[in-house]
């Protein structure tokens, strides 16, 4: 049974990793792939079958966490905030697509059960396929772009009350039905309150306990326990679990922690609901499609048509000019995957027969295949229809600051906000340059945000959290973290993303300093060396040497990456320490030329150790006497101690051509680091 079952999945996934792969090189949407996973591999079609009960159990949390990651983004002030624009028109436009469509299908003879999820289903749009098409076309900041996108991502919170309404429409009887609504909302808004009771006094300090460790593990398992603890509470109500994911999303969204955990669960969340759209591809059954393809292609075509002029009537009344609202009508009128949810729901309680979820399923995907060729040409088409000149409408395609703030640019992101990225930031502000940081520590978070500064909690290398930064469209990348390795994979991540950004990056010390510019680092800044530098500044000032001449000497061991400073002897507890255990680490060795030396009596360029081990000599000692960077035309004589700097390996041999033998461990100092 365990190994029929291991073959299933492996066969699942084999599957959805091919198909995936043809789609995304074919540039169409991953959700039309998983759709097409489901059909291949669902009993309807001829070839391998894979079980739809294991589907259909491991894609409901998918709709679970999907859910979740929606609640993230709408917290309670956010939803206050967008009640006069946003929320209007999306309320508007799902409530009247949802009550046309209903009063459609009831004139055509369906039940008022079924008409409804009909309405439900077709109200949704993809955000999938508004976004990323918009994008491809550098409209995603335009007016229309910016309301479509807007529009069709409210639609997503919207569904959220189909799902507690839709299971009970399958109750027979009216007066059962009032009364299973009733307490169906009873429920949810029970659900409602021991979700944000929870929220305010367990879930925030149960974060706070949880981000002061540290552990990218112990959080990934409370963001998976508190994401499915919420479903299991509204399951226990009688409501669907993802109600209770949304619940707890939007509790969360209002911390410190959102984007850390909406990147923690994104993983999560992908996986699952591209499994959820297999558990529905699995539904269409193609047997269907002879008697049903005219049905769904003229409903597809009809439901576009009409989601277009409802939309463009609601965003014309709201002020906006109807060249803009024909153009926001156009990317809302694609068919969306969350229908795909609601259709789902409805067949699970019996209020849809299948002959009727083919016609809607099939109408759906017509309508998300055609969508995108009229977002792509959304533009000729309004110049067309209404006859307006190129110019015009370009002006009208202007970036809107109308509809939603402006997003972040050309601004500074600081990673890490300890004494270093607070100083830093303190200067910016003087200077009103925009920044956003980034810190790990939750209580310096807590005092930042309180302060009203612009800091979010999460990992500096994770995409997701730079992503939130905007790293795309910032300027200036400063890492101002102590933490090498994240820093590497930070600035690594951020090239990724941004490869114009400039990057300034904090290090300890030079050996950790390369590693980051060969990643592309701008400036590395080794902490222990300016460290070092300031020491000798305030020095020099101290005994009255002239601040020019010590400005002077600053700036050229800065120029020339602080060689005074990196020449250091380095002893075994250095080793011992863990220090400077990279074979790389350059360091200072001092060897002694006696009367058996094989290089008495030439001169120092003739010994050509740059040339051929990249050695320098650092200091000539002769007669107790230091002479630093002597002069090269300098004969040696037994007795000199030639102060040599570079890496382990090259020292060894360098130090073996001037004596003439192998030299010892304890003569060098492990300088191998070993």
């Amino acid at each position: 049974m365990l190994e029929q079952m291991l073959v299933q999945v492996l066969l699942l996934l084999g599957a959805t990793v091919g198909v995936v792969l043809v789609f995304q090189k074919l540039h169409i949407p991953p959700s039309l792939a998983y759709l097409s996973v489901g059909v291949l591999l669902s009993s309807n079609t001829a070839g391998p079958v894979v079980s739809e009960e294991i589907v259909s159990v491991i894609a409901e949390y998918g709709i679970v966490f999907l859910l979740f990651t929606i609640g993230l983004s709408f917290s309670l002030p956010q939803i206050y905030a967008l009640r006069h624009t946003i929320l209007g028109l999306g309320t508007a436009q799902v409530a009247l697509t949802t009550l046309f469509v209903s009063l459609i299908a009831w004139l055509l003879g369906f039940s008022p059960a079924t008409s409804f999820v009909i309405g439900a289903v077709f109200a949704q749009s993809s955000t999938t396929i508004i976004s990323k098409q918009l994008l491809e076309q550098n409209e995603s900041e335009t007016r229309h772009g910016r309301l479509g996108t807007t529009l069709s991502v409210f639609q997503d919170i919207t569904a959220v009350p189909f799902i507690v309404v839709i299971p009970v429409l399958g109750v027979a009887a009216a007066q059962e039905v009032a009364g299973e609504l009733g307490i169906a909302l009873f429920n949810a808004a029970m659900a409602f309150g021991i979700v944000l009771f929870a929220g305010h006094f367990l879930l925030q300090p149960l974060f706070h306990v949880v981000a002061k460790r540290r552990s990218a593990e112990l959080f990934t398992l409370t963001v998976l326990f508190v994401s499915l603890i919420a479903a299991w509470t509204t399951k226990t109500l009688g409501l669907s679990m993802a109600f209770g994911a949304f619940l707890a999303g939007m509790v969360l969204g209002e911390t410190q922690f959102r984007h850390q955990v909406e990147s923690t669960i994104r993983p999560f969340r992908d996986v699952l609901l591209g499994l959820f759209f297999v558990s529905v591809g699995m539904l269409f059954d193609p047997a269907y499609l002879p008697d049903i393809w005219h049905l769904a292609l003229a409903s597809s075509v009809a439901i576009l048509i009409l989601k277009l002029l409802i939309v463009m009537a609601i965003v014309k009344i709201s002020g906006v000019d109807i060249q803009t609202a024909f153009r926001t009508g156009i990317l809302v009128a694609v068919g969306g995957e969350f229908g795909f949810a609601l259709l789902a729901v409805g067949l699970e309680g019996s209020v849809i027969d299948t002959f009727t979820s083919q016609i809607v399923l099939t109408a759906v995907l017509f309508s998300m295949i055609i969508g995108p060729f009229l977002i792509r040409y959304n533009h000729s088409i309004t110049s067309l229809l209404f006859q307006t000149g190129k110019k015009k409408l370009a002006a009208l395609a202007k970036p809107d600051d109308a509809v939603d703030e402006k997003p972040l640019k050309d601004h500074v992101i600081i990673c890490g906000f300890g004494r270093t990225g607070q100083v830093v930031a303190r200067f910016l502000e003087s200077e009103n340059i925009p920044y956003k940081s980034i810190e790990i520590d939750p209580t310096i978070v807590k005092e930042a945000q309180l302060a009203k500064q612009p800091v979010v909690y999460g990992d500096t290398s994770d995409a997701d959290i730079l992503s939130a930064a905007n790293i795309e469209t910032a300027s200036l990348l400063l890492i101002s973290h102590n933490d090498h390795a994240t820093s590497l994979k930070t600035l690594i991540r951020a090239k990724e993303m941004n490869p114009n950004i400039e990057t300034i990056v904090r290090a300890k010390d030079e050996t950790s300093a390369e590693p980051l510019r060969k990643a592309g680092a701008s400036e590395v800044i080794p902490e222990t060396l300016e460290t070092g530098l300031m020491l000798v500044s305030h020095s020099l000032l101290a005994l009255r040497v002239p601040h020019q001449r010590i400005n002077d000497y600053i700036t050229q061991q800065r120029t020339s990456r602080y060689p005074l400073i990196r020449e250091l002897f380095k002893g075994k507890s250095d080793i011992v320490l863990g220090k400077y255990e990279d074979p790389d680490t350059e360091k200072l060795h001092s060897v002694l030329l006696d009367e058996d030396s094989p290089c008495l009596g030439k001169k120092i360029n003739q010994l050509t150790l740059e040339q051929k081990y990249s050695v320098y000599i650092s200091v000539l000692v002769r007669d107790d006497k230091r002479h630093v960077y002597p002069d090269k035309e300098t004969v040696l004589e037994a007795g000199d101690v030639l102060v040599l700097f570079g890496r382990p390996e090259q020292l060894k041999s360098a130090e073996r051509q001037l004596i003439g033998a192998e030299p010892s461990d304890d003569d060098l100092s492990d300088s191998t680091g070993l």
